[in-house]
């Protein structure tokens, strides 16, 4: 119990959205490592296939909660950054920051 808390403090949440996704995370992760373990001490082959399974589905799961996390704390906001431009020789580009707020095809497109 104290390392699924140390996960949720880890993770600093800001509601309880994300303190209760923090809490499944901790526990999808416990299952996790718990099915990696018993894979290993597998002595037959179907038992190492089930816990091979459920070592994917957990880690997928896990994966997909990441990134839940990620979208709920962004806002749905997303962010491109862009590290190198090359501009040919009779081309044009932008310096500067670039904001698009307008529909396809309003006036303000224009």
């Amino acid at each position: 119990m104290n390392y699924a808390l140390s996960i949720v403090c880890g993770l600093r949440p800001k509601d309880q959205v994300e303190a209760t996704l923090g809490g499944q995370m901790a526990a999808i992760h416990m299952a996790t490592m718990n099915a990696a373990m018993c894979m290993g001490e597998a002595k037959t082959w179907e038992l190492r296939e089930a816990h091979e399974r459920a070592l994917n589905r957990l880690s997928r799961t896990y994966v997909a909660q990441v990134e839940a996390l990620k979208r709920y704390r962004s806002k749905g906001e997303q962010r491109v950054i862009v590290e190198r431009v090359n501009v040919e020789k009779g081309g044009q580009a932008i310096v500067g920051n670039v904001a698009h707020w307008g529909g396809v095809g309003e006036e303000n497109d224009r």
